[in-house]
């Protein structure tokens, strides 16, 4: 079975499941802590199986893009201001 087949069966069980997650709501109530905690984990399951079929479409990147990052130093203008973490600034002492 392809990917896009998988997500198909898996949406299709996930469906049957909130189904019979609505009918015990409807015969348990749904104030429970314990109903709360099964209506939950299973919109938790709906949202994390979209954003699984969002990352699997062809117009998604495979890989992370890559920044070049150069080997020449920085510019020593860009720490005029700073502190030196755990010595503080340098025209004041340490407490």
């Amino acid at each position: 079975m392809s990917v896009n087949d998988e997500l198909a069966s898996a949406q299709r069980a996930l469906d049957e499941v909130l189904r019979y997650v609505k009918r015990l709501e409807q015969q348990l109530g749904s104030g429970g802590l314990e109903m709360r905690r099964v209506r939950m984990d299973a919109d938790r399951l709906r949202e994390s199986l979209a954003l699984l079929k969002e990352g699997s479409s062809p117009a998604a990147p495979k890989k992370p893009q890559l920044v070049p990052i150069p080997d020449t130093p920085y510019d020593n203008t860009l720490w005029t201001d700073s502190d030196d973490e755990g010595l503080g600034a340098r025209d004041r002492r340490a407490p």
